[in-house]
C-alpha cells in the first residue's frame, strides 16, 4: 500500500473521512479501514481531545488505539480551552505525519465544526473581549446557559444550532464573534479560510437520518450507549473530574457530564438523569445529521459502521480513491 500511494502525485494523496452522528459506528468502519489499507486514525471529536475524560465521551478502547496507531486524542487538560482551530492545527499536524510515512490518514468523529476547520480552514477570528465576556458570563449564572443560547439563535441561527445550549464558553465565544464582526459567525466561516491542500479526499456519511428505519435504529442505539455510559461509572469518573477541576470546569457541560453533575449535586435522580442524557444525545445526533447533510461532498452509507456490508461498500469507494480511479 506505501508503495503504490508514494506513486502519487503530490496533490493527489488520499485522505479517508469517516463522518456522522454519535453511535453510527464511526469508529468500527475507521478501524476496518485502517486495517485492511495501511491507515492511521485522526479522531475529530471535540471531546475526545480532553484527558482523563474516557467513559462519557465513547473513545476508541485502549485495545482499539493498540491496533491502530490515533491521533488527536487526550491533547488537552479538562479544563484548557480548545477551539476548533486548535484541533485543525493538531489534526494537519498528524495527518502530515501520516503522510510522510506513508501510510492511508483516516479521519473519524461527528464535530462538524471540527471537521470543517480541518478541511476547508477558519476565518480569522476577531480578538477575545474580555468586557464582553465578564458580562455575558455574570448573566449565563443569572438566567442560566439557556438564555446564552437564546440570544446566539437571535444573531446566529445556524451556530446555535451546533452548540449544545449548556456549552457556556462556546456560545459566549461565537456571541462574541458575531457582535465583534457585526456579522453571524457562520457567515465569517465562509471568507478568508486557509483550505487544506494536497490531498484527494473522500468523505463517507454513516446513518443518514433522513430514513425512518435507520433513524429508529440509531435512537435505540444511542438509548443503549448513553445507559452503558451510567452502568460503566459514568458518575464515578465525573467525581473523580469534579474533585480535580471544580464544578464550573468548561468540559464538565459535555452531554452525559452534565447529566452526571446534576446526580452528584442532588439536582437529579439517576433514572432521570440517563433520561436526559439519551434525549441530549438524540438532539445531537439530529444537528450532526443536519451539518453532515449540507456537505455535498458527502457519500452516504446506508447503514452502520459495524455493519459488513457498510463496510464492504466503504472499502471500495476508498480502494478506488487510492488508485486513482472515479469512484462508483
Amino acid at each position: 500500500m506505501a508503495t503504490l500511494v508514494e506513486a502519487r502525485g503530490e496533490n493527489e494523496y488520499p485522505l479517508l473521512v469517516v463522518a456522522g452522528p454519535t453511535a453510527s459506528g464511526k469508529t468500527a468502519l475507521a478501524l476496518r479501514l485502517a486495517e485492511e489499507l495501511g491507515g492511521e486514525i485522526v479522531s475529530c471529536d471535540s471531546v475526545a481531545v480532553y484527558r482523563l475524560m474516557e467513559i462519557g465521551t465513547a473513545k476508541p478502547t485502549l485495545a482499539e488505539r493498540q491496533r491502530v496507531p490515533h491521533h488527536c486524542i487526550d491533547l488537552y487538560w479538562p479544563d484548557e480551552a480548545c477551539t476548533a482551530g486548535d484541533y485543525a492545527r493538531a489534526a494537519r499536524e498528524a495527518i502530515a505525519g501520516i503522510r510522510a510515512r506513508g501510510r492511508i490518514p483516516i479521519v473519524a468523529g461527528g464535530t462538524g465544526l471540527y471537521l470543517r476547520a480541518l478541511l476547508e480552514g477558519l476565518a480569522p477570528a476577531p480578538k477575545r473581549n474580555d468586557a464582553l465576556r465578564d458580562r455575558l458570563r455574570m448573566r449565563a449564572k443569572q438566567r442560566g446557559s439557556v438564555w446564552l443560547h437564546r440570544i446566539l439563535q437571535r444573531l446566529d441561527s445556524q451556530a446555535a444550532m451546533l452548540i449544545h445550549p449548556n456549552d457556556v464558553p462556546k456560545l459566549m465565544r461565537s456571541i462574541e464573534v458575531t457582535l465583534a464582526a457585526r456579522q453571524p459567525q457562520t457567515e465569517q466561516w465562509q471568507a478568508g479560510r486557509d483550505a487544506l491542500h494536497g490531498y484527494r479526499v473522500l468523505q463517507m456519511g454513516l446513518a443518514p437520518i433522513t430514513s425512518k428505519t435507520i433513524r429508529e435504529k440509531l435512537y435505540a442505539r444511542i438509548n443503549d450507549r448513553a445507559a452503558a455510559m451510567f452502568e460503566r461509572g459514568l458518575l464515578a469518573e465525573t467525581e473523580m473530574l469534579r474533585e480535580r477541576y471544580g464544578d464550573t470546569c468548561r468540559s464538565l457541560a459535555a452531554l452525559g457530564y452534565a447529566q452526571a453533575m446534576q446526580v452528584l449535586r442532588g439536582e437529579s435522580t439517576l433514572d432521570a438523569a440517563i433520561a436526559a442524557a439519551q434525549q441530549g444525545h438524540r438532539n445531537y445526533a439530529k444537528r450532526q445529521g443536519t451539518w453532515f447533510r449540507r456537505v455535498e461532498a458527502m457519500r452516504w452509507l446506508e447503514g452502520f459502521g459495524d455493519e459488513a456490508a457498510v463496510q464492504e461498500e466503504a472499502l471500495q469507494w476508498s480502494r478506488s480513491l487510492i488508485e486513482g480511479g472515479k469512484l462508483q
